[in-house]
């Protein structure tokens, strides 16, 4: 690393919109594996994996990484926030389980655009100034995530990590990793937001919330949508129309900046698509964030 750097240069800068909720307690792991669309039970210890928390309906609330950090202690990194909602609507459910749910607060996520110094793949790693550190990235675009003690410095809110927080939200679509704002929230099924690619869901597993619509697509082959990265050349958000030849063809479920993920039939034909009456390109997903 260059030794000029300016004095208010951050290594790891802090991901505002990143928060954390536990779940510690001997029935920790098999709670979340009841409650979440992944198979927890069968992740090794130290490992993470994609998952998701649905709707009994099949429609996906919330988009996670799972971390199982001990045989009593399951943490997820709720990209979109929420935490708050999320922890007191999982409270609900515990019934007797002995499981504690809590937001992390006392922690920070921050992330960098570079390799990771020790973790690999789904593999989490301790890492020197952090308690975990995550592989979230490929070779085509390495990244790095890192959960610790807040540092001052990596929380300060400016421009700069404004602009950093942005990139990492690009970054996570051109990986085909949903971003839901909250009013996307409840309306796709995991196989149209593309958590497939991710190895986001388990139909074999067991019965979870929203487990029949899920392997009920899976098995008679339904899922007639799925996602497709566009960019916009106008200013979008989520929810607006993708158009085609003057009828709406689907929807933008994620958006940052130009980018954005679309919610598309998977039979449609090549030719242009619009959203807010301006041509917007198809783009390539990236591969390699599949855990």
């Amino acid at each position: 690393m260059p030794d000029n750097l300016p004095p208010a240069f951050v290594a790891y800068p802090h991901l505002p919109g990143h928060q954390l909720v536990s779940l510690q307690g001997a029935d920790a792991a098999a709670f979340a594996h009841a409650q979440f669309s992944s198979d927890v039970t069968a992740l090794p210890l130290l490992h993470w994996h994609w998952s998701a928390w649905l709707s009994a309906k099949g429609r996906t609330l919330a988009v996670f990484q799972l971390l199982r950090l001990a045989e009593d202690h399951v943490m997820l990194v709720l990209a979109d926030g929420d935490a708050d909602a999320i922890a007191s609507q999982l409270q609900r459910f515990v019934f007797r389980r002995k499981v504690k749910v809590q937001v992390r607060a006392d922690l920070a996520v921050t992330g960098a655009f570079t390799a990771p110094e020790a973790a690999s793949g789904a593999a989490i790693a301790l890492a020197e100034g952090a308690d975990w550190e995550l592989d979230l990235g490929s070779d085509a675009l390495p990244r790095t995530l890192r959960i610790g003690a807040p540092d001052a410095a990596a929380t300060e809110a400016d421009a700069a990590a404004d602009t950093f927080a942005l990139a990492w939200r690009q970054a996570d679509l051109r990986f085909g990793l949903p971003r839901l704002d909250a009013s996307q929230r409840e309306v796709w099924t995991p196989q149209q937001l593309g958590l497939d690619r991710l190895n986001g869901y388990s139909v074999k597993k067991g019965c979870y919330p929203g487990q029949e619509i899920v392997a009920r697509t899976h098995f008679l082959g339904k899922a007639k949508r799925a996602v497709q990265l566009l960019h916009t050349a106008a200013p979008a958000q989520a929810g607006d129309t993708v158009q085609q030849d003057g009828a709406a063809l689907g929807t933008l479920a994620s958006v940052a900046a130009d980018l954005a993920l679309a919610v598309l039939p998977l039979e449609t034909s090549d030719g242009e698509l619009q959203v807010g009456g301006v041509a917007a390109q198809r783009v390539p997903l990236l591969d390699g964030l599949a855990r």
